[in-house]
């Protein structure tokens, strides 16, 4: 599968974010061709403060053994933020694929210096979905990435 293909379904989670109101930022965790599972940015959502795309798709998932996360690939709208770059290097997730680091570019190199694999697909969806809300919410947005208003 390619990345593009990989993507999808974090798009449509993002989509669906984007529906009720909230972050449109989505992910998914696929083991080769099996997705095990995707998630959504809950903060507006649900209230939770550290509801991410990537942390809501990892609880949606469930425990997992540690070895089917070191053979996992990690698949998100948006460069991962430092909270979620810290729950992929927890976990030892190997990969991640970001569908545009245009709107936010988070901890990419750090993830690099890890020894994980990222890769951008530097998708226009997922940019004119966070472009789209950042014009809209730009407080709301701030408050997501810790900065001020």
């Amino acid at each position: 599968m390619s990345a593009l293909d990989l993507l999808e379904p974090a798009k449509v989670q993002a989509r669906l974010g984007a529906a009720e109101g909230g972050v449109p930022v989505g992910a998914a965790l696929w083991v080769g061709e099996q997705l095990l599972g995707a998630g959504r940015n809950q903060r507006v959502q649900q209230g939770d403060p550290i509801l991410h795309g990537e942390t809501h798709c990892l609880q949606n998932v469930g425990r997992l053994p540690a070895r089917v996360y070191r053979s996992s690939t990690l698949v998100t709208t948006l460069s991962p933020c430092a909270m979620c770059t810290g729950a992929i290097l927890l976990f030892g997730i190997p990969r991640v694929v970001i569908g545009e680091n245009r709107s936010f570019r988070g901890s990419e190199d750090l993830l690099r210096a890890a020894g994980v694999e990222v890769i951008v697909v530097d998708d226009d969806e997922c940019a004119a979905l966070m472009s789209a809300f950042i014009a809209q919410n730009p407080e709301l947005w701030n408050e997501d990435i810790g900065e001020e208003s």
